[in-house]
């Protein structure tokens, strides 16, 4: 799987003019599972995830978990990430999973990030969606499992 999380003050996700999903301080994370992943790869990502120290102590080090913090998750499918730019202009997706396999794969991982103890939140599947969000630091984080 593959995720790109972004630490955030807050970030929130639209869809047809309503808001669907939403998170104060915490993770916005864009999320594509690729061809061949399997729930054991989601396990492993929001294990990893929930732990990522990347939020500031008391020293102003980045040294605190999203757990630490008591923040949210903003879970964001995102077939994109899968995107192969290395010929022509026109990027390919082949490598993202088939989408029947990647909204369960999604869902799935949602779920295993919540049971690590994160509130979250999603946006929807294959949905035309607006993503806002107020990137603190910034933190930019890109994960491959």
């Amino acid at each position: 799987m593959r995720a790109l999380i972004q630490r955030v003050s807050h970030a929130s996700v639209t869809v047809d003019g309503a808001v669907v999903g939403q998170t104060g301080p915490g993770l916005l994370v864009l999320i594509c599972a690729m061809a061949g992943d399997g729930e054991a790869q989601a396990d492993q990502l929001a294990a990893k995830i929930a732990k990522l120290r990347i939020f500031k102590d008391a020293a102003n080090k980045m040294n605190r978990s999203v757990l630490d913090i008591g923040g949210g998750a903003l879970v964001v499918s995102q077939f994109t990430l899968a995107a192969d730019t290395r010929s022509g202009n026109r990027p390919g997706f082949s490598s993202a999973a088939p989408p029947a396999e990647g909204e369960r794969l999604y869902e799935y991982f949602a779920a295993q990030l919540a049971a690590q103890g994160v509130p979250v939140e999603t946006g929807r599947f294959g949905a035309d969606m607006k993503v806002e969000l107020l990137n603190d630091g910034p933190v930019t984080i890109w994960m491959d499992i």
